[in-house]
């Protein structure tokens, strides 16, 4: 004779997921909090976006002005120009390779790479604005 089972919800019993310092049963995937990736890409677009910020702040004329960031520039017959100022369709592109390659800061370290980045974006915006870079941030180098 066959029998029958029972209608009734039966707790069913499981095991426990954590063992007796809470670490049982982890997934191989499971470590501890990675550091943020930090790379010179990342680098150079949050000094170029800085600065960009900064400018757009303190010059009502570069408000609606796109800072966009190119690798390369197009070949050219008179060197290799560190950006590119479109003062029709109102963009700075800002060439990261040579920037970062031909540009010499004068202490090899994060702060003077910053600060070189930063020029450049400086001097793009002050030729789309036919004017000096020192002109645009006088507060901005007060220390130097």
């Amino acid at each position: 004779m066959m029998r029958r089972r029972s209608r009734e919800a039966r707790p069913v019993a499981r095991p426990s997921r954590h063992g007796r310092h809470g670490r049982e049963n982890r997934s191989p995937v499971v470590r501890p909090p990675l550091p943020p990736i930090d790379t010179r890409v990342e680098r150079f677009d949050i000094a170029v976006g800085a600065a960009a910020e900064f400018l757009r702040s303190a010059w009502t004329d570069l408000r609606e002005v796109s800072f966009e960031i190119g690798i390369m520039p197009p070949a050219a017959d008179d060197g290799i120009p560190r950006w590119t100022v479109l003062r029709e369709e109102k963009r700075i592109i800002l060439y990261r390779v040579p920037i970062e390659r031909l540009g010499h800061p004068h202490h090899d370290d994060d702060l003077h790479r910053r600060m070189m980045i930063e020029g450049a974006v400086f001097r793009a915006a002050a030729e789309y604005l036919d004017r000096d870079p020192w002109d645009l941030g006088p507060e901005r180098f007060r220390f130097f």
